[in-house]
């Protein structure tokens, strides 16, 4: 097996940028943009994958375009021994758009999504349902001045 390489050179990294700038190019397009073989982009992506640098291929949605423009980030207090139950239950609210668990005042910051303000509180009570949340605080999004990104992180 060959040995698995850490970091991203000039090539994996113009392959990412044009995949990013044009998701819906085949490989051969971005081959051919490049000036290297079909062959060499494809396994350039397949160790990409493999290493865990690309997570996945999907398209990027609006929660607004699809009736959500209210966002909010709410943080959990949580019972840590149901830390694992209120994960799984989370889950289950499709207005949840990410949760992760933090350091802090809190133990879960959650990003939702809700058509209004009104729907944006029941969101927020149905996680306060939940056992072992034991209370929330939230603030809404105004705008957003950068959007989720990671492409910068490939390097120059």
């Amino acid at each position: 097996m060959p040995a698995r390489r850490h970091g991203l050179d000039d090539l994996d990294r113009a392959v990412l940028r044009l995949i990013a700038e044009r998701p819906r190019s085949g490989l051969l397009e971005i081959a051919r943009l490049l000036g290297v073989a079909r062959g060499t982009v494809q396994a350039r992506l397949d160790r990409m994958i493999d290493d865990g640098v690309i997570t996945g291929f999907g398209p990027v949605l609006s929660p607004a375009a699809l009736g959500h423009p209210v966002q909010a980030f709410t943080t959990l207090e949580v019972e840590q021994a149901a830390r694992e139950a209120i994960s799984t239950t989370l889950e289950a609210i499709p207005e949840l758009l990410e949760a992760h668990i933090v350091t802090g005042p809190g133990d879960l910051l959650c990003r939702v999504a809700g058509r209004d303000h009104e729907h944006l509180q029941q969101v927020i009570d149905r996680m306060l349902a939940i056992p072992g949340v034991r209370r929330s605080t939230t603030v809404i999004t105004l705008s957003t001045v950068v959007p989720h990104r990671v492409m910068p992180l490939t390097g120059p």
